[in-house]
């Protein structure tokens, strides 16, 4: 069973009619299954609302409702029970029908592994590949054919292709779906599709929607300092820049680069200084589908739909940073909630806002100094949680911001890597250059109260393993095949095991200075220097450089990742890089 099974979450509400009666719905505690009596088939019982395995009939239009509103847990609970993984509904669709044209690749691979019929066709006689091809694109179709889904193995895709929907992608940990039209090498003209100017500044990554890419920026009518690469060791900007600043954010077509809107959330003089290095558009967007939610940190939280009309706002009031960095932290959006964090030097705070009508939900207050780690949703066996990094403490909070665990790990002075999981695991750390201790902790789920490590200790019940002085600075880490990668600011990539932080390959060399985050995919890992440079290294247990391909302008943007392209910011463009650049 795969570990990505989690406890029943709350679905949609369906009744289901046995011998001509219908089922009354059971009081069953929440998550919990109901199957007291002998003559009652499986349910799925929360908050009273009922699914129903094994019936008479519509049994696998049950699985199809829950790719519909996204529950791959009521899936994989309804088919341990019983549920026909080939069962039509009355349009002769199966679950592997509804998952195809819905793009939930999760649960097109869940299906798959419990052997459902890729040749089954409906009643206008599409299989699941015609009927994702007719959706999405043939060449998506095909893409699925070729990864082996006409053969019924196991499609090699980690994430939904369509959606790039947060910083560092859907699982927040830079390892993309394998696909031969990623490219591994690229130039200014080489596997390019299109390339576009962005306007004004920005480092955030893009992020992506079906055919839709979203871009935040920030334009100056004055000038702007240039930023420069390499380390800032002292004081930010002091005084904000003059000019009437734009807060901008754009949306491009992804297979053409064609603009399709751009909207102006805020407009104004900046109030609060910044890091020389970053920019006032250094947040990355987030979108759930349904609407894209842009956050300017320091200026307010801005909800559009996704042909560009403005839904809903909230202003932020600015807040004094450690040394005028001012704020970085990306929103995460997460089951109709949208989580905001605010570390600053006067008072912290996370916050949870109504995805649909922007309402705050709750407001938890951190007793935390500056951060600029984004938050991380994390989904695992026993419950979902909201990890936080913090230099005074790393806590955990439920859904409506009650605090979970908490641990002081010790942190650097600056806290800037965000969590992210892997394999059942939540990696935490940091690792500011000019301080001695820069650690890195592996927790293990299930955490409740404080969880500190002890002066002697490297490890106790839910953290698994420590390291002292292995955390990066700005970069966050990656796992991908049982290992964990560390790329180094001043341009060193180390690996361990992700199990036990055992040490694989030390401190190579691989040369430039890195403030974007390493992405993998095909069985190499990206390092994307400020140089431009992207040095590509195999994901292996050893260190080899494979090559370097350089857009020669400074990138201090992650890249993010949509149906085959590679989307990477420059300072003042965007590149689609594939291998399908000339079709």
């Amino acid at each position: 069973m795969r570990s990505l099974i989690v406890m029943l979450a709350v679905m949609v509400a369906f009744t289901q009619t046995v011998a001509g009666q219908e089922r009354p719905r059971p009081a069953a505690a929440v998550g919990h299954p109901s199957m007291e009596s002998p003559h009652v088939n499986p349910i799925a019982v929360s908050g009273g609302r009922v699914f129903v395995a094994n019936t008479p009939a519509g049994t696998g239009d049950v699985i199809s409702r829950s790719s519909l509103h996204g529950k791959i847990e009521v899936a994989d609970y309804l088919i341990e029970n019983g549920a026909a993984v080939s069962g039509p509904n009355e349009d002769g669709n199966t679950p592997l029908h509804t998952a195809a044209f819905l793009c939930r690749t999760d649960i097109v691979n869940l299906l798959l592994e419990k052997g459902a019929a890729v040749t089954a066709k409906n009643r206008k006689g599409e299989t699941p590949i015609d009927v994702m091809s007719g959706k999405w694109s043939k060449e998506l179709g095909d893409f699925y054919t070729g990864l082996g889904a006409a053969t019924g193995s196991k499609i090699n895709q980690k994430s939904e292709p369509n959606n790039f929907s947060r910083f560092r992608g859907p699982n927040a940990d830079g390892v993309c779906a394998d696909d031969s039209r990623l490219p591994d090498k690229w130039s200014k003209t080489e596997n390019v599709k299109w390339v576009i100017d962005v306007p004004g500044r920005g480092w955030s990554s893009p992020v992506a929607v079906g055919n839709k890419v979203f871009v935040t920026s920030v334009v100056n009518d004055g000038k702007d300092a240039d930023p420069m690469k390499g380390l800032y060791l002292g004081a930010g900007v002091k005084v904000p820049p003059e000019g009437e600043h734009h807060w901008l954010v754009h949306c491009f077509d992804l297979k053409t680069g064609k603009l399709l809107w751009k909207y102006e959330a805020h407009k104004g003089k900046p109030t609060v200084p910044r890091h020389p290095k970053s920019s006032y558009a250094a947040e990355t967007p987030t979108t759930d589908g349904e609407r894209v939610y842009a956050l300017f940190g320091d200026v307010g939280l801005y909800c559009y739909d996704l042909d560009g009309k403005q839904l809903w706002k909230h202003d932020i009031a600015p807040k004094k940073t450690f040394f005028n960095y001012g704020a970085a932290a990306s929103p995460v959006v997460h089951d109709g909630q949208v989580f905001v964090l605010y570390d600053n030097q006067e008072k912290s705070y996370l916050a949870s806002f109504d995805a649909k009508s922007g309402q705050q939900l709750w407001r938890t207050e951190r007793d935390e100094t500056s951060t600029w780690a984004t938050p991380f949703i994390w989904k695992h066996k026993l419950r979902t949680e909201i990890v936080t990094c913090g230099k005074k403490k790393n806590r955990a909070y439920d859904l409506s911001g009650k605090l979970l665990w908490e641990f002081d790990g010790k942190m650097s002075g600056l806290v800037i890597p965000s969590p992210f999981a892997a394999d059942g695991l939540l990696y935490i750390t940091s690792g500011y250059v000019g301080d001695q201790h820069r650690p890195t902790y592996a927790v293990k789920p299930g955490a409740s109260g404080d969880i500190t490590l002890k002066a002697d200790q490297k490890s106790n019940d839910f953290i698994a393993w420590y390291q002292p002085k292995t955390g990066p600075y700005n970069t966050t880490p990656l796992v991908i095949g049982g290992r964990y990668y560390t790329l180094h600011d001043q341009g060193f990539l180390a690996c361990h095991d992700a199990k036990t932080g055992e040490e694989l390959f030390g401190r190579e060399r691989i040369g430039g200075s890195y403030t974007a985050s390493p992405w993998a995919y095909n069985g190499m890992v990206f390092c994307l220097g400020e140089d431009g440079k992207t040095r590509v290294v195999t994901a292996g247990a050893k260190y080899e450089l494979l090559h370097t391909n350089d857009l020669d302008e400074l990138c201090i943007a992650t890249p993010s990742v949509s149906q085959g392209s590679l989307l990477l910011r420059t300072a003042s463009k965007l590149y689609c890089l594939t291998k399908d650049a000339k079709k």
